[in-house]
């Protein structure tokens, strides 16, 4: 196919590097796929991007390529970088995906940034447009540049080049503009640059930032786009993480509380970025959110509890509690210390009181199990009280069966219902019993042993 035959497509393409090694995190995990926040250090960048406009995106992979697209699945596309020779080399490796958008916003990111914003990215690439540039340069102001390329401009104050740390002279070190490793080319200016790009420097390596020196002897146009430091920052060791997981963390929570949720204690509350909490709902401290939950209004999440990937209704009250995977709907209490384990269904108005364990299970409305419990691979209906340590006794040894309670059911405490069973409705089990044979609806079922009292026994043993 002819290269002008290959120029079809408009847009912004993002080409994201993560074929580091990141040695200086110790850790057998390559870095980009490290979490702050629930999730991988390169998903935040991902679904920025998304946000963002950004129609394609292209992850460079080298180092452990396998488990980064493992992770990432088919939601990008990869480019390999079989050899780590620098950011110019391993944008290079895109050849073929730059020549086929040779009139498109390529930006490169890294993916170990995960704290680059949404808007962010739109005014960098509005900035872009609005200025007709071959490249922008997001760049940041630090007290501490070490370590960065460092942005030199004219007196003028226009970019000319972007220095790395290893070859800059000592007047250029002194420079607190840095460079973020985030660029917006025009996807021709990058291609025609690329072919000129070396790999003369101290290391041997081909920069990407070489490419902005070549432009500018071409005369091209470029520009920088100053963010906060924050927006740049990278994750090179655990204790980088744990300051992004941090950061993170805080945004997450002011725009929640923006959003009309209390949070008691933002420094000790711990929201997932996926998340959503509906308004006037309360927040107390120790309290872990994660993945795709969703909590409606007027809602209280007592000290310490857990909730993962979880549908949680208006007006429900939670104390101290773990809900995993499974949805709670209106005015429902839960806890102190209930467990609700994945699959549950929990009706409105139901209470799950202390010590309760709920597992692959149906609760009906106004249904009552107030402490010690468990109960599991259930169907139970509406109106049903389960009393003090009910046990659904739901494995046999091999494998699991399903107990079914209808509605209106009375469960004395202490009763096994040994599945597979169902309770029919209305009935009631006497405290004690055991119950291995279905019961009839409006039907009293006792089973257990016969009280018998030896007096005496004691004195005369």
């Amino acid at each position: 196919m002819l290269l002008k035959e290959r120029v079809l497509m408009k847009g912004n393409i993002a080409i994201i590097l993560a074929a580091g090694q990141g040695t200086r995190m110790k850790s057998d995990i390559p870095k980009v796929l490290h979490k702050i926040c629930g999730k991988s250090l390169i998903q935040h960048v991902l679904d920025h991007c998304t946000d963002a406009s950004i129609t394609k995106k292209y992850v460079i992979v080298g180092h452990k390529h396998e488990e980064i697209r493992k992770a990432l699945g088919d939601t990008v596309e990869y480019i390999l970088q079989e050899r780590q020779l620098g950011t110019g080399h391993a944008i290079m490796q895109a050849k073929d995906v730059l020549e086929e958008n040779l009139q498109s916003n390529i930006i490169v990111l890294m993916g170990d940034a995960p704290l680059i914003s949404t808007h962010t990215l739109d005014k960098f690439i509005k900035l872009h447009e609005e200025n007709k540039n071959s490249v922008t340069v997001l760049t940041a102001t630090t007290k501490s540049p070490h370590g960065y390329g460092r942005i030199v401009k004219d007196q003028s104050g226009n970019l000319l080049k972007i220095v790395e740390q290893k070859d800059a002279t000592e007047e250029e070190k002194q420079i607190r503009e840095i460079n973020s490793g985030v660029y917006c080319f025009k996807g021709k200016d990058l291609v025609d640059a690329l072919s000129k790009l070396t790999n003369d420097n101290a290391q041997g390596e081909y920069y990407l930032t070489d490419v902005i020196e070549i432009m500018k002897k071409d005369h091209l146009k470029a520009g920088v786009c100053n963010t906060c430091e924050e927006d740049i920052k990278a994750v090179n060791s655990k204790r980088e993480l744990a300051e992004a997981d941090y950061i993170m963390r805080r945004r997450i929570n002011n725009e929640l509380m923006d959003a009309g949720v209390t949070i008691i204690d933002p420094n000790c509350t711990y929201i997932g970025a996926d998340v959503i909490i509906g308004r006037d709902t309360m927040i107390y401290p120790g309290t872990i959110i994660e993945g795709d939950t969703i909590i409606g209004e007027k809602t209280t999440i007592g000290a310490n509890c857990k909730i993962v990937s979880s549908q949680i209704g208006d007006g429900v009250d939670i104390q101290s509690s773990t809900v995993l995977e499974s949805k709670i709907m209106n005015e429902t209490k839960v806890g102190p210390y209930a467990y609700i384990r994945p699959n549950c269904i929990i009706g409105e108005r139901v209470k799950i009181g202390d010590f309760v364990e709920v597992k692959n299970s149906t609760i009906g409305n106004d249904t009552k199990a107030s402490h010690l419990t468990y109960i599991g691979d259930a169907k139970v209906g509406s109106g049903v009280n389960l009393g003090c340590g009910v046990v659904f006794v739901n494995y046999d040894g091999k494998k699991k069966h399903q107990t079914i309670v209808e509605d209106d059911c009375f469960i004395g405490c202490n009763a096994n219902l040994i599945s597979p069973t169902t309770i029919k409705k209305g009935s009631y089990i006497a405290a004690g019993s055991t119950i291995t044979e279905p019961v009839e609806e409006d039907t009293l079922a006792i089973a257990r042993c016969k009280q018998i009292n030896k007096v005496g026994y004691i004195k005369n043993k």
